[in-house]
């Protein structure tokens, strides 16, 4: 069995060195790490963690808290993150923190405080009190995903300014009677909230204060799917438009508006936030996020925390793209092909 002495001697450096160019701690050049890690290759040679642990006091291991695997947007974060891992050599932990349940108390009182990883990634994570005080104490740096919290780095989309144009663009196309349908029925999560204020800021730039409403549902497609019906069904004076806190429930309530009878966007139009991987298909106007991409950048921003512990928390956000399909039209004339609309940071999908 090949170990570390073979490996230096065939590639022609130091043992040092050669654990240095595998290990990816300290200084080589790239023309050596390459050639070090082709002989290595070649003699089926992995380094031992535990071994490379003991040297640089890391575990080369990152942990990942997220609330919600099956969801979307969760999925796509962890597929970057886990993408960005292996690019870099490093080991996932998965740690399934589903609110309200037993396997989410003894993650924060058991699992975490073992300090089995060098940092953590928690996404779209809504600490309780005493669980943020646990993770302040593990003394890992933290970085969230559309998350929040003092003492850790945050990364996700403008979520206020996000809704705000939103409403602007039905704003735009003559409407006045808009709803917020989704969030504040279980689980406020500062996302959804971040995203109701942009809303009503934009309902109170344009005059329309009176006329904002906030529609409560599950952030699920079933749960728009439920809030619309009772809000289109039910009311003599229903919405011309709808703002919804996310893609699934907008895309809820497109469903829901169909088995109504009500069209889209003839008779209802409807906004979402994030581009979902369905939002194509229900030719759904939304806001751009790239959560993959987020992930990717979680990993980045965790390495460049860990390599310089004295850098604090930074806040990154950035800002959505509004792609314009076929789910919004004007209000006055609601069988008109929609109009190009100037304005930057607008891409329309025809």
């Amino acid at each position: 069995m090949s170990g570390i002495s073979d490996v230096a001697r065939l590639a022609g450096v130091s043992k040092s060195t050669a654990s240095r160019a595998l290990s990816g701690s300290g200084y080589v050049s790239e023309k050596t790490r390459a050639k070090v890690q082709k002989v290595a290759a070649s003699l089926g040679y992995v380094p031992s963690t535990n071994a490379a642990s003991l040297v640089t006091g890391r575990t080369r291991n990152v942990g990942v808290v997220i609330p919600y695997l099956h969801r979307w947007f969760f999925a796509e974060v962890l597929e970057g993150v886990q993408s960005a891992l292996l690019e870099r050599g490093l080991d996932l932990t998965l740690y399934d923190a589903s609110p309200g349940t037993e396997a989410r108390r003894r993650i924060f009182e058991d699992f975490l405080a073992r300090k089995r990883f060098d940092g953590l990634i928690a996404v779209g994570l809504e600490p309780e009190d005493h669980e943020l005080e646990q993770l302040l104490r593990i003394g890992r740096p933290v970085v969230s995903v559309v998350g929040s919290g003092p003492a850790t780095t945050v990364i996700g989309i403008d979520d206020d300014d996000a809704a705000r144009r939103a409403t602007q663009h039905l704003i735009a196309l003559g409407h006045r009677q808009i709803a917020f349908v989704g969030g504040g029925s279980s689980r406020w999560a500062s996302v959804d909230r971040r995203r109701l204020t942009g809303y009503r800021s934009a309902m109170a730039e344009a005059g329309l204060t009176e006329l904002a409403s906030h529609i409560p549902s599950e952030v699920t497609l079933p749960g728009g799917y439920a809030a619309a019906v009772d809000l289109l069904g039910a009311s003599p004076t229903r919405p011309t438009a709808i703002v919804a806190v996310c893609d699934e429930v907008a895309i809820g309530a497109i469903i829901a508006a169909r088995r109504l009878g009500i069209r889209v966007p003839s008779d209802l139009s409807v906004v979402g936030i994030d581009d979902h991987e369905y939002a194509e298909m229900f030719a759904l106007t939304t806001l751009r996020q790239i959560p993959r991409e987020q992930g990717r950048a979680a990993v980045a921003l965790l390495e460049a925390q860990l390599d310089d512990p004295a850098s604090g928390p930074t806040q990154v956000a950035s800002t959505a793209r509004l792609i314009v399909r076929a789910s919004t039209g004007p209000v006055d004339d609601r069988h008109s092909v929609m109009q190009s609309d100037p304005r930057p940071g607008i891409d329309h999908v025809m």
